[in-house]
């Protein structure tokens, strides 16, 4: 007798979905962060301490929220250079409009409860990722030219208004976040974490996280199948500021202040750590895990610098060191030309 051949189980058809979504590729610096492991134990045996591995990823918990919007963003084919600016701005608008307007080195407006700072900052980067869907989308500026000027605009911003001071009257809302811990490791790395799952699986897995990839691979052919690609790609945007924003809370809390130059320089790294993590420029290809791995390493590569007595000033030099060789790998291992 032969056996009837039955449809595979929603389940069965989950589990196939998930191996087809996961690539051998999407792995390929995770031997990267052991051979770091291992040469930062030769240079110093503090770099294996709980303590130091800690506030390893404490550090990275920040850029890795710039990173998952630019991932994000890349994926559906567009790219935002803002996020850099909205991290330091977000926060900025929120104590000028919670914080009183006399007896703080830092006088506010004074027009919202303290209470307020919080969903403020979070609102403000959902508004400049949404201003940016609008240039790009309705107006039709080139993404590139508008979301570097509104970088340039916004970092005027900030300065305008702290005057080029750091703030320093943080409200406790923002330092719990940014300093508590949960489970013995900082909260930032848990609520990091889960965001970083939660949009892995919503590309993995939901029909308008998929879009993502059809929108970045070919948009017309994505609209041709029924993808509304301009509400997609909008709202993605509108996300990246989100999380932009949200970065901005859990750096503001870390450190007690919003310094002047917070998140300056910042997009490079971002950038280095999508290209290195596997997320292609082009758009269409890359996943959340390859981008968090991208983080990890430029981390990692920090800390064993730092530890064996590099410079900090090398930094810059390194991340940018990276991005190239990261490009020429790519364009090799992919075979395609990159405009």
């Amino acid at each position: 007798m032969t056996e009837t051949l039955r449809p595979p189980t929603a389940a069965k058809e989950r589990s196939l979905q998930f191996v087809r979504y996961v690539r051998w590729s999407d792995f390929s610096l995770v031997p990267v962060i052991l051979v770091l492991m291992v040469i930062g134990y030769i240079v110093s045996p503090v770099f294996l301490t709980s303590t130091n591995l800690i506030n390893v990823v404490q550090q990275s918990s920040e850029l890795s929220l710039l990173v998952l919007g630019q991932a994000l963003i890349l994926i559906c084919g567009r790219m935002d250079l803002s996020l850099e600016s909205t991290i330091g701005i977000a926060p900025v608008i929120a104590m000028w409009l919670v914080l009183p307007t006399h007896g703080g080195r830092f006088a506010g407006l004074g027009l919202l409860p303290v209470w307020t700072a919080i969903p403020v900052c979070l609102l403000t980067g959902l508004l400049i990722g949404g201003v940016n869907g609008f240039l790009m989308l309705k107006l039709r500026v080139n993404g590139f030219i508008a979301t570097l000027g509104m970088l340039t605009m916004l970092r005027g911003l900030h300065i305008g208004i702290t005057e080029g001071k750091s703030i320093t009257d943080v409200p406790e809302s923002f330092r719990y976040l940014g300093k508590t811990d949960w489970l013995g490791a900082p909260a930032a790395v848990w609520i990091c974490l889960t965001l970083f799952a939660v949009g892995g699986c919503a590309l993995a897995w939901f029909r308008h996280g998929r879009a993502l990839y059809a929108i970045g691979g070919n948009p017309e052919a994505a609209r041709a199948a029924g993808i509304r690609v301009d509400r997609i790609t909008w709202i993605v945007l509108a996300v990246g500021g989100l999380l932009a924003a949200f970065a901005g809370v859990l750096y503001t809390g870390h450190y007690g202040s919003v310094a002047a130059t917070q998140g300056n320089g910042w997009i490079f790294q971002v950038f280095a750590a999508a290209v290195i993590g596997g997320i292609s420029l082009k758009g269409g290809r890359g996943t959340l895990f390859g981008a968090l791995t991208g983080v990890l390493t430029l981390q990692l590569v920090v800390n064993v610098m730092t530890l064996g007595g590099v410079p900090a000033l090398w930094n810059q030099f390194l991340n940018g060191a990276i991005i190239i060789v990261a490009l020429v790998i790519s364009r090799f291992a992919s075979g395609e030309k990159q405009d």
